[in-house]
């Protein structure tokens, strides 16, 4: 479906929904009746958050299934699905036990096995997992409810990696299917155990997800907080929509047609700030988001590190971040952290060489590299309201420089699709993908989407440097803070280096509700459980 289709689609679906409110019989509904809904900022397509690395993925997935561990608003580790977990004393071997009383939504329960599957299964993609199941010695349930981690060598974030709380999550999944799904394909069948269930009949690929609450679901005694404590379904009905226009969204939800924008449109933000009946998200550091650069290093010209580098160059974040138009105080000037400015292992280090990005310098690189204008397949993702405005920079100033770009203009479900397959250009492959991901990914060097996948083969951009591969072990190893902290910034030197993954720019996007709503957890991205909606007057 074309970009005009969706929006045709998408205001004849608003209108509708606007004269139910109005005089139809969702008008005679109660308050907590009426489904509530969320803006995405891209349309859903895949809906496994193993073999999918995007946000709307993730954002699915909480819906529908649930973790074992789980981060709350102050970045500790609760106990979710688990009733608890200990350690030996030389905390090499690991005791987890399931909570009483977990099903699955096909009615059979929740077993110990399950989790040993899903994990295994996690641990086949995600960066931080494979790196936890490579010092494993034994993994297995020793009975319905519990299940035993015995490490071959020390490993410091044990409960970090299971409470992983963004891409790739370690979900818990039914262990015939986890165990059946290789972690690059797409489970057939979504089979949960969170607060809402999967309403397939409905789903429209790209446009609209819907969800009922889960009436076996049992949520944890204490309070929501962050993604920790009780899930509470409060809705019986939750849908996600896809509208491509900025200012279609904002008068959704000024209207009250939807309910929660993902990300307010930074150029409304002005507007909603005036507006008493929204609210505006005040994301933390580690809630900000970093733009950055996934370039093919598998593929030619990109192979080349010096063509990488040319790139770094081509990246003036003052243009990049300016693009979007924030206000004053959304957003860094210049962050060259690997690892997010302000987050906990925040450093200058290798960065000598990108304090003063020039075209001219990327020219002498690509001129250095033999760069001969080889085509380069850029995926421009139009409907991103973050990615969009930051893309068209990139564009004009990689031509500036000397890169030959074949610009390929699709909605984010195309380009995310495309964006997995290890074909060269002229077969449908790709070269350059500009992403955004949160402090949530990025803040941590062993889940950093361009340190802690290095050599693994599993994120698109494929890279390997062989430098670094020692340094992310001697982290992974050592308990030390201050240490941790040495390490990290030798990690993040290297990733400069080999410019794994080119930087463009931190900012804040944030997300905006219907002050109607009571009980929203701000906590960086959706999160649609312990939500009621105010009574009407």
């Amino acid at each position: 479906m074309t970009e005009g289709a969706g929006m045709r689609v998408a205001r004849a679906w608003l209108a509708a929904a606007a004269m139910a409110l109005a005089g139809g019989t969702a008008a005679a509904q109660p308050a907590a009746e009426r489904p509530l809904r969320l803006v995405l900022n891209v349309g859903l397509q895949n809906l496994d958050p193993i073999a999918g690395p995007s946000f709307v993925t993730r954002n699915f997935a909480y819906m529908v299934w649930d973790t074992l561990v789980a981060m709350d608003g102050q970045g500790g580790y609760r106990p979710q699905m688990l009733e608890s977990w200990s350690a030996s004393d030389d905390r090499l071997t690991w005791t987890f036990t399931l909570r009483p009383g977990l099903v699955w939504s096909d009615g059979a329960p929740v077993t110990a096995e399950d989790c040993v599957a899903s994990l295994r299964r996690w641990g086949g993609r995600d960066g931080l997992g494979r790196r936890l199941l490579a010092a494993t010695k034994d993994l297995k349930a020793t009975g319905p409810d519990t299940f035993v981690l015995e490490l071959s060598r020390p490993f410091g974030p044990v409960i970090e990696a299971l409470g992983k709380p963004s891409v790739h999550v370690p979900f818990v999944m039914p262990a015939r299917i986890a165990s059946a799904t290789p972690p690059t394909q797409q489970v057939q069948e979504i089979v949960g155990s969170g607060p809402y269930l999967f309403v397939r009949e409905e789903w429209v690929p790209g446009e609209r997800t819907v969800f009922r609450r889960n009436p076996a679901y049992r949520p944890r005694d204490e309070p929501a907080d962050g993604l920790a404590g009780g899930k509470a379904a409060h809705f019986e009905r939750v849908e996600f929509l896809t509208l491509t226009d900025p200012s279609v969204r904002v008068s959704a939800l000024r209207r009250g047609e939807v309910d929660y924008l993902e990300y307010a449109p930074i150029d409304s933000l002005g507007l909603l700030r005036r507006d008493r009946n929204v609210v505006i998200a005040n994301p933390g550091s580690i809630a900000q988001i970093m733009g950055a650069v996934s370039v093919n290093h598998l593929q030619p010209p990109f192979d080349n590190p010096l063509v990488r580098r040319a790139l770094q160059q081509v990246l003036d974040q003052r243009e990049t971040v300016a693009a979007l138009g924030l206000p004053e105080g959304m957003h860094h000037a210049r962050c060259l952290s690997m690892f997010m400015c302000g987050g906990p292992y925040a450093s200058d280090a290798g960065a000598e060489a990108l304090r003063e990005p020039s075209l001219e310098r990327a020219r002498e690189l690509l001129a250095e590299a033999g760069y001969k204008g080889e085509r380069v397949a850029f995926m421009h993702p139009a409907d991103s309201v973050l990615i969009n405005p930051m893309a068209l920079v990139l564009i004009d100033r990689m031509r500036r420089a000397g890169f030959n770009l074949d610009v390929f203009t699709s909605d984010w479900s195309s380009i995310a699709q495309r964006w997995l397959s290890r074909e060269p250009v002229e077969r449908g492959g790709w070269s350059v993908v500009p992403v955004v991901y949160t402090g949530f990914d990025m803040s941590d060097p062993l889940a950093n989407p361009g340190t802690g996948y290095n050599c693994t083969g599993n994120v698109p951009w494929s890279y390997c440097d062989a430098e670094m591969a020692p340094l992310l072990q001697a982290f992974e190893a050592e308990a030390d803070p201050a240490k941790r902290r040495e390490i990290a910034a030798a990690i993040q030197a290297r990733a400069h280096a080999a410019a794994t993954f080119p930087l463009s720019g931190q900012f804040s996007s944030p997300a905006a509700w219907r002050a109607e709503l009571r009980g929203v957890v701000d906590f960086g991205f959706p999160v649609m459980w312990n939500i009621r909606r105010a009574p009407a007057r």
